[in-house]
């Protein structure tokens, strides 16, 4: 028998059932353990050394998989294919390696999306746990700890009633302070825009004026009533007429891939959603096979999946919908997941 680990019991479900009666899918339920919230838990001058413990609503399920891993043949920890999905299966390795229950093949598999297709291959690529990725990891939650233990005390006794600090939340609020402040100190400046509301053959339009008196106006340009009631005056007794029509084709391509943070733009733009419940729908979808991996800030997308995108589109429609050639995003971002 072969274990696969994941974390949600409905992406076990669905995973199951494309590989069969020869593999057992179990769920972790997200992270199965964490810093203990206590002073010591990590400790620099001990090469920054941590300690762990089981989170408690997690002893049941970590004793289910502890179970089938001592009677397993092979251990595959198919987290998400992220930071946090990476550090899961390392967790989830060293509580076995401490009960004694780790088989001796464990292998590493990630698919950014739940189809049969992509867990299929993935099943046929495996590797090792990255120890990059988890290093990151554990850097990031000790640096998370050191912060929270060290300026939070600080913060309860001089701000009564303060949540807490952090190595995000605190930065974050300094810009917020920093951009209201500037927003408090700024001086609004008067100005004057003058709009001819013209109409010629049926079809309306607005005509900005752009000079007046030999001069070319600017945003700012007329800063009182009078420079601008002198400019409507003078408009008003001017005759008007169409010098040069210009037409020229506009070309709008499409936005790129979401990424996480375009998701919830986009989802609260559009659907006036929270961040939070736009994650939570996404991770229904995902689970459903819907939709591909979405924490992620990159946007190279599957060269298969372009592939049978355009064929799909050509089926039903025609070619006549499709680019000439597939087109190919690039991440901007360093150290993009």
């Amino acid at each position: 028998m072969q274990l696969v680990i994941v974390e949600s019991p409905a992406k076990a479900k669905t995973i199951e059932k494309y590989l069969g009666k020869d593999y057992k899918v179990l769920a972790s339920y997200g992270h199965v353990r964490d810093l203990p919230p206590k002073d010591g838990s990590v400790r620099p001058d001990e090469g920054f050394a941590m300690d762990w413990e089981l989170y408690g609503d997690k002893q049941k399920q970590v004793r289910a998989i502890t179970d089938a891993a001592k009677t397993a043949d092979r251990l595959i920890l198919a987290t998400d294919p992220d930071r946090e999905g990476e550090a899961i299966s390392w967790h989830v390795q060293e509580l076995l390696a401490k009960r004694r229950a780790l088989p001796k093949d464990v292998q590493r598999v990630t698919f950014n999306a739940i189809t049969k297709q992509a867990v299929t291959e993935a099943m046929a690529r495996p590797r090792e746990l990255d120890q990059d990725l988890i290093d990151a990891y554990l850097a990031r939650r000790a640096l998370d700890y050191l912060f929270g233990f060290t300026l939070s005390p600080v913060l309860w006794r001089k701000l009564p009633g303060a949540k807490s600090a952090g190595r995000v939340q605190s930065v974050a609020l300094r810009l917020i302070v920093d951009r209201e402040r500037e927003i408090e100190a700024f001086k609004p400046q008067e100005y004057w825009s003058v709009v001819a509301q013209l109409e010629q053959d049926g079809t309306e339009f607005a005509g900005r004026l752009v000079r007046f008196e030999g001069e070319k106006i600017e945003r700012l340009s007329i800063g009182d009533e009078g420079t601008a009631m002198r400019a409507k005056a003078a408009v008003e007794q001017g005759l008007f007429r169409v010098e040069d029509v210009e037409t020229k084709p506009t070309k709008r391509n499409p936005y790129p891939p979401f990424t996480t943070s375009t998701l919830q733009q986009e989802a609260a733009r559009k659907l006036g959603f929270s961040a939070s419940h736009t994650m939570r729908v996404a991770q229904s979808l995902y689970e459903a096979g819907a939709i591909t991996y979405m924490r992620t800030d990159g946007v190279q997308m599957d060269h298969s999946a372009i592939s049978a995108a355009r064929q799909a589109i050509s089926d039903r429609y025609s070619g006549h919908y499709l680019p000439e050639k597939p087109r190919h995003y690039s991440t901007k971002a360093k150290n993009a997941q």
